[in-house]
């Protein structure tokens, strides 16, 4: 999800979809390009991503950091971003593209899910709280957007059963945009405060470990129901961990968590 201010709202690539703006597509197997738009991605995998693969891979939120992303820190950022690292092949395909189509389907990514709308966030005037907007934006070949099935940003994500990965990604970005600034001082990006907040985003089984096996609910109090709730549910985890990133780098003050 990019984030887009005044000056380049109407001047990037795709079609702006306003509210109640359609759009045409139907992806299927009888299509020509059916499956061409899973080679050689830049696919950005956000905290809501890792949660669902993970588990439908049956591995750990570290093993899945290690066996499929890259983890890159982009100019201007202080917050690396996590990408699908392709499979090593002739075509770059990703991991889990098979002859019969996407093998984790049921629980594919955000961005896959959306496709062809790509969402961003929306920084106006002023001082309100970004908004989310989509733009509709699938590549030359695809052969889908000339179908006459017709969608509106939002039934389509109906469709695609994507309103809790949108709204996990929306939660996610709101964290994410605090960071074009530059929280980490002298220590830098790559400081051991850093890692933390990384891991809190995307390595959610450590970050329970850390959670109930440091010190760490000596130094934050955290109401009862809650522990209960995120010692065994990851999405319960997730959103605590970006309530306590607000706390820990930026020193938001949130319901759920507050120091000792």
């Amino acid at each position: 999800m990019r984030f887009i201010d005044t000056e380049n709202l109407k001047n990037l690539p795709g079609r702006l979809i306003k509210n109640g703006d359609t759009f045409s597509f139907r992806c299927h197997s009888g299509i020509s390009c059916f499956n061409l738009c899973c080679r050689n991605l830049n696919l950005f995998l956000y905290p809501y991503d890792v949660v669902r693969l993970k588990h439908c891979l049956n591995i750990s939120s570290g093993k899945f950091l290690d066996r499929y992303v890259d983890v890159v820190m982009r100019e201007g950022n202080f917050f690396p971003d996590v990408l699908l690292r392709m499979s090593d092949n002739s075509e770059k395909t990703c991991p889990w593209l098979s002859a019969s189509g996407c093998s984790v389907y049921v629980d594919r990514p955000d961005a896959c899910r959306t496709f062809p709308v790509e969402q961003g966030l929306y920084h106006g005037t002023g001082n309100d709280r970004a908004s989310r907007v989509c733009y509709f934006r699938p590549p030359d070949f695809c052969m889908g957007q000339h179908e006459d099935r017709t969608w509106t940003a939002e039934t389509w994500a109906v469709d695609q059963e994507a309103e809790l990965f949108n709204k996990m990604t929306l939660q996610w970005s709101h964290v994410k945009g605090l960071f074009q600034r530059n929280p980490w001082g002298s220590e830098g990006p790559e400081g051991s405060k850093a890692k933390v907040a990384f891991m809190a985003t995307y390595n959610i089984d450590s970050f329970r470990d850390f959670v109930f096996e440091s010190s760490f609910l000596k130094r934050y109090k955290v109401k009862t129901a809650l522990l209960k709730k995120i010692k065994y549910d990851d999405l319960d985890l997730l959103k605590f961990g970006f309530d306590w990133i607000k706390l820990f780098v930026w020193n938001i003050k949130t319901k759920n968590i507050r120091m000792r």
